[in-house]
């Protein structure tokens, strides 16, 4: 077997990236049934069954009975079907990149943070269908197996513990950082066993890769740094999101600087620490963000605070994730930001049509302007 290594350098060159997104249709969006079945489509023509099949880094070798084995995302080698029929995604955030990657129409079983996801059910309505055993962390083994999974995806070791123990194959899928994402949906892809899912892959790491490049390339002689505080959700004022993490790398590059450094992922400090950071951007992430800054703007403790101050609480887009967090939208997450932070360096990019476009070419789905302008202003899809 010809053995196809996965580089994303090598996928496509910024310019045929460029002209494939700018031919993207802006049709109004279609019906919750084609749009499940748009999602689920080829980016491109699906491989002829004699084409080679193609292989990412991930891959090992090919056991000739229906399975191979693959490395997982800490180097582990796993034997999984060559070719899943039936994946089990316990972890919410790669839910996200199985739809991307067209294999959402495998997914057997998910979690109850997915189905509660508005606009991944808006572009999936079949989602509503898959079974979703995972409530938070916690994983019911009996219904899981009611679900006959051919492999299972999940971040949890201790979910990977519980399912290899039950002779399931299961793969470990996380990152916290953006290098560690690329090689989530490069492992993916691997896992869901296809070409479309390969060349797919491919084509998102060079959109995400051009837009880091060009936020390197637009800020490289700006040596203002706004301090911003991301808070998670609106639920909770005093969960944050500092420097060690992955928020506190996509504000990085985006030319900001995280007002709570030295702080890690989804942390509660006192109100007191929050207001000392001194944010001139005060971000909140969640579908409930809309309540964080209401209470924010009620509360007199905050009153001081500069990004209080000068009106800049701003609600994260959320889209079929939230793009600030464990998200493949993260390539629309770190425009959006740089625009924030620097408007003048990014005033030629057109949020909508990035949005537009990247919903088109990755999950087949044809957002109208109204509602990629909800996304980017952290609503949900508007009532039928």
């Amino acid at each position: 077997m010809k053995i196809t290594k996965f580089h994303s350098g090598l996928a496509l060159t910024t310019s045929l990236l460029l002209a494939a997104l700018t031919g993207c249709g802006a049709a109004n969006t279609a019906s919750s049934s084609s749009s499940s079945a748009a999602a689920s489509s080829s980016v491109s023509a699906p491989a002829s069954s004699n084409s080679a099949q193609k292989h990412t880094s991930f891959f090992v070798k090919d056991n000739g009975d229906g399975t191979k084995v693959i490395k997982d995302i800490d180097g582990k080698e796993v034997t999984v079907p060559t070719h899943p029929e039936r994946i089990a995604d316990l972890w919410h955030a790669n839910n996200q990149i199985v739809l991307l990657l067209g294999g959402a129409d495998k997914l057997s079983a998910t979690t109850t943070a997915v189905k509660s996801l508005e606009w991944f059910k808006q572009v999936h309505p079949g989602i509503d269908k898959v079974d979703a055993p995972v409530k938070g962390t916690d994983v019911n083994m009996e219904q899981l197996l009611a679900d006959k999974p051919d492999v299972v995806l999940a971040s949890s070791k201790d979910q990977i513990s519980k399912t290899s123990a039950a002779d399931i194959p299961s793969v470990h899928v996380e990152f916290q950082n953006f290098a560690d994402l690329k090689r989530t949906v490069e492992l993916t892809a691997e896992v869901i066993g296809t070409n479309d899912a390969i060349d797919r892959a491919n084509k998102y790491l060079a959109y995400l890769e051009k837009n880091e490049n060009l936020i390197k390339e637009r800020l490289k002689d700006v040596t203002e740094s706004p301090k911003v505080l991301h808070i998670s959700g609106g639920s909770d004022l005093t969960k944050v999101d500092g420097s060690k993490s992955l928020i506190g790398e996509w504000m990085k590059l985006s030319g900001a600087q995280n007002s709570l450094d030295g702080v890690e992922n989804l942390k509660n400090i006192s109100l007191e620490q929050i207001i000392a950071s001194q944010p001139e951007y005060i971000i909140i992430g969640g579908a409930d963000a809309q309540k964080g800054v209401d209470a924010i703007k009620a509360d007199a403790a905050w009153a001081d605070v500069p990004a209080v101050k000068n009106g800049k609480i701003i609600k994260n887009p959320v889209g079929t994730f939230n793009w600030d967090r464990y998200s493949a939208e993260e390539a629309l997450q770190i425009l959006w930001a740089a625009k924030q932070f620097h408007p003048e360096q990014f005033k030629d990019v057109d949020l909508v049509k990035e949005t537009r476009e990247f919903y088109s070419t990755f999950y087949g789905y044809n957002l109208t302007d109204d509602e990629a302008q909800r996304i980017i202003n952290g609503q949900g899809p508007a009532a039928s």
